[in-house]
């Protein structure tokens, strides 16, 4: 079958066996906000044409394709939900040459009732937590990263934080912008950062710190960039992890989940990385148990 995880921004499309493996993966810059009204079925076309030509029939979908901006909205499944109540809630989408549907966004409530929502993440979870017998936490970094609690196969919980998309605004739309320059991240630095916010004053006086530390402590713009990073990611764990977190599955691009196994592993928690193509595989196992026609 075809996966794809088609998203505000970009796709990413996946060749599968139906054990899962891999045959070809490909990405384009065509996620769902460049394409005009009417326009997604020649971009599929275009994206993954000479696959169909060469004998696919099934496609699966994921991510902001199944929002109310993509090609066919597909309803939030609430939580707890499990691979099999995800499989068997799939959106259609009318198209000649295969058969396609997309896979339902998930919805939570946090325990004063607020709700969230998570759509294509879902594949991620799935992809390592479906055969798992024990409880896991599994975390998703990112422009909003997600934290799951999956127990017996099935998602039970997740909550969001913004922390990609504050770390991007803070350092280049704000003051801070003025004494922070991109760069490798600097284990020391990044360190400093995640004690600081274990540390009383909140996260918004703990910001303001990173442009003081500059002016009055001399700190250089490479080390406040990698400060910002372990400050925010600490804030995120304080209130992600708690005493039943266990062993953290942390499943993403690598730069990015080494920041947060060392974060956990900083903060006395234990977590393994994930390659993200985990997706990849949740999307097979969906498709093992889909209703196609």
């Amino acid at each position: 079958m075809i996966g794809i995880d088609w998203g505000t921004t970009s796709l990413r499309a996946w060749r599968l066996q139906r054990d899962g493996a891999v045959i070809e993966a490909r990405t384009s810059p065509r996620g769902i906000m460049t394409i005009p009204d009417g326009g997604f079925e020649p971009v599929l076309r275009e994206t993954v044409g000479d696959w169909l030509a060469g004998g696919e029939t099934q496609i699966l979908l994921c991510g902001m394709i199944g929002s109310r901006q993509g090609w066919v909205e597909a309803p939030y499944l609430p939580c707890p939900a499990g691979i099999e109540d995800i499989a068997s809630h799939l959106t259609r989408v009318a198209f000649p040459d295969a058969d396609i549907m997309i896979v339902p966004g998930l919805v939570t409530s946090d325990s004063n009732g607020v709700p969230d929502i998570m759509r294509g993440e879902e594949t991620q979870i799935l992809g390592v937590t479906a055969d798992a017998a024990a409880p896991m936490m599994v975390c998703l970094p990112g422009t909003h990263s997600k934290w799951a609690f999956v127990a017996g196969g099935r998602i039970e919980q997740f909550r969001t934080f913004m922390t990609g998309e504050a770390f991007a605004a803070l350092s280049t739309h704000t003051i801070l912008a003025r004494t922070i320059r991109p760069a490798e991240i600097d284990p020391a630095s990044f360190a400093a950062g995640l004690a600081r916010a274990r540390e009383p004053g909140g996260l918004l006086h703990h910001a303001f710190g990173v442009r003081t530390r500059s002016l009055r402590l001399g700190t250089g713009e490479a080390e406040s960039y990698a400060y910002l990073s372990g400050l925010l990611i600490g804030h995120e764990l304080n209130a992600a992890l708690d005493d039943q977190s266990g062993t953290v599955a942390v499943v993403g691009a690598p730069a990015l989940t080494s920041l947060y196994v060392t974060a956990i592993q900083t903060l006395g928690g234990t977590a393994v990385a994930i390659d993200e193509t985990a997706e990849a595989t949740g999307l097979a196992h969906l498709g093992a148990r889909a209703p196609w026609t």
